[in-house]
């Protein structure tokens, strides 16, 4: 059996050079905040190259895309910018996608 990773989150990217570096967090069992919510708190680091960085975002975006397809998740409309582009999620919208995802996604 392989060993399996639950997240309820990213934190932080941090592109240093050639690597990036993705912190994920867990809600704290114990912490709370002044909401008494639970605190986001680091359980992890994802350490990648820029390149299978790039590749992952590409087969997560297929992935998400599946999901808007079956109406599992509805996606908002980007905020505009003050010079009138889209936002990130425009940019990664149009990307060029590789065949490296699920078959449930093509």
């Amino acid at each position: 059996m392989h060993a399996e990773l639950y997240t309820d989150g990213i934190e932080e990217i941090t592109v240093s050079g050639t690597i990036v570096r993705v912190d994920l967090v867990s809600l704290s069992p114990t912490e709370r905040d002044a909401n008494n919510a639970p605190k986001r708190v680091f359980s992890q680091r994802l350490i990648f190259s820029v390149e299978s960085f790039a590749n992952s975002v590409d087969v997560m975006q297929k992935a998400l895309q599946g999901l808007v397809d079956a109406g599992v998740v509805r996606r908002n409309q980007p905020a505009q910018s003050h010079n009138g582009a889209s936002g990130v999620r425009d940019a990664l919208a149009h990307n060029t996608r590789s065949l490296n995802v699920s078959s449930n996604f093509r």
